[in-house]
């Protein structure tokens, strides 16, 4: 799951000496504006964390994840939350992926992401890629908490080292609540040190792309989609309850996220 960036100190409470790594948060409100649009009354980043309202489309507000540095960079903890309230719409993308990177300060990077969606809100989250590049070591979790009657599309995905290079190690947690009930709870690792067999023949396969989409809708509780396979190297899984999930895995970033259009375009 992609986000912003950071090398350097920030200000203000993103604080703390480049050497024992990078605190900072970025919170995004989007409201009903009671017009039939959306509105942002929060939209709040600090240091490397840098939030852009981008123009609008219809009644959806559009949010950019701009990282103001490279990174993150071990001892780094980044957190991103966003709320949608009813009625509102939200689409956050980000500027450019983010490169998980080796640092001065001792011990892995985290990326927190906190998403919450009320009735009748609903959240695009659809961001670049992460690159976990060599020597680089960066723990990842998604936590999403959804109401009945929310709707979601998020896409995750995840490249291995950057060109002819061995990655770093990444664990990623994702984790989707509905009405407080669990939809999906799943946890990867890839690279030195994780599990062994993550990248054999029953998982990666020798790819260096990984990716999923997860949609909730409410319809998919009076129709539920159909498992089956989508190509050669990824699978559509219906969920416990109104939603559905894609993963695929591809030999390189380009591929991947052609899947996954073509998987997002399939289910409307």
């Amino acid at each position: 799951m992609s986000a912003p960036s950071p090398t350097g100190c920030g200000s203000g409470s993103s604080h703390g000496r480049r050497d024992l790594g990078v605190r900072a948060t970025a919170r995004i409100v989007a409201r009903d504006d009671g017009r039939g649009g959306t509105a942002l009354p929060v939209l709040a980043g600090e240091g490397p964390l840098a939030l852009r309202r981008t123009r609008a489309r219809g009644d959806e507000a559009r949010v950019m994840l701009v990282g103001a540095m490279s990174g993150p960079l071990g001892g780094d903890h980044l957190t991103v939350e966003a709320e949608v309230g009813g009625g509102a719409l939200l689409h956050v993308g980000s500027a450019a992926a983010t490169i998980a990177l080796p640092g001065q300060a001792k011990g892995e990077a985290r990326y927190d992401v906190r998403l919450d969606v009320a009735e009748g809100g609903e959240l695009r989250w659809l961001p670049e890629q992460l690159i976990s590049a060599n020597g680089s070591e960066l723990y990842v979790t998604t936590r999403i908490d959804l109401a009945p009657g929310a709707r979601l599309v998020f896409r995750e995905e995840q490249v291995l080292g950057r060109a002819g290079e061995e990655p770093g190690r990444l664990t990623s947690r994702l984790t989707v609540r509905l009405d407080g009930r669990p939809l999906l709870d799943q946890e990867v690792a890839c690279g030195p040190g994780a599990p062994g067999g993550w990248d054999g023949p029953a998982v990666l396969a020798g790819h260096r792309a990984l990716g999923q989409l997860v949609l909730v809708r409410p319809e998919f509780e009076r129709t539920p989609a159909t498992a089956r396979p989508l190509g050669e190297c990824a699978a559509l899984t219906p969920l416990a309850g109104p939603g559905v999930l894609v993963t695929a895995v591809a030999p390189d970033a380009l591929r991947l996220r052609r899947t996954l259009d073509e998987a997002l375009g399939a289910l409307g």
